[in-house]
């Protein structure tokens, strides 16, 4: 039984190692990869996009989502239809 108790103190020890040996190794991967890509920022920043300013669009022309109301209408009819198709034959 001594042997047992033996062998189960050091697979513990073996994990906590392991664990701790992960966790360093981790750790470091995280702080070297913040620290070069601090220095690649640096060196080549994110390019700044202007963007166009948008033209207002006339109200009776498109909905507000951009989408005209005869496609809606459109789609309406059509689901319509389909609905009244599908429903007598049940």
């Amino acid at each position: 039984m001594d042997d047992l108790t033996q062998l189960f103190i050091e697979a513990g020890t073996l994990m906590l190692a392991g664990m701790v040996f992960v966790f360093a190794f981790l750790g470091l991967l995280i702080v070297f990869i913040n620290n070069v890509l601090v220095k690649l920022a640096i060196k080549y920043p994110d390019p700044i996009v202007q963007s166009k300013p948008q033209r207002k669009a006339n109200k009776s022309k498109t909905a507000k989502d951009g989408v005209s109301p005869s496609v809606v209408a459109a789609i309406s009819s059509a689901v319509t239809q389909y609905r009244q198709q599908h429903s007598t034959n049940k």
